[in-house]
């Protein structure tokens, strides 16, 4: 669990705003990296809430046309996708680890 933290925060820390506007295109194409993403962390059965909320948020940016935001929102919610694709990934192994008391 301690790892998965480590790694979400490195993940959400790496991202480093561009120095021009975003467009509609550099939008779809961080929403769709992060919405891919999502669905493979859907598909292991640990989908974080906070991805999803954050998914919808890129969204409603994005149709208010605020790329900017949505561009942000975007990598956020992909970060946090990919964090707990690790968790999950890590956590399927970890377990064998503990010792049964």
């Amino acid at each position: 669990m301690k790892r998965s933290l480590t790694l979400a925060m490195l993940l959400l820390s790496s991202y480093v705003p561009s120095a021009r506007a975003s467009n509609e295109a550099d939008y779809k194409a961080a929403y769709a990296a992060a919405e891919a993403a999502s669905k493979e962390a859907a598909g292991m059965r640990n989908q974080w809430t906070t991805t999803v909320s954050t998914l919808a948020a890129a969204k409603k940016a994005g149709d208010g046309g605020d790329f900017d935001g949505a561009v942000a929102a975007a990598k956020e919610a992909e970060a946090l996708a990919k964090a707990s694709v690790f968790q999950a990934t890590s956590e399927k192994e970890a377990w064998k680890a503990m010792e049964i008391r």
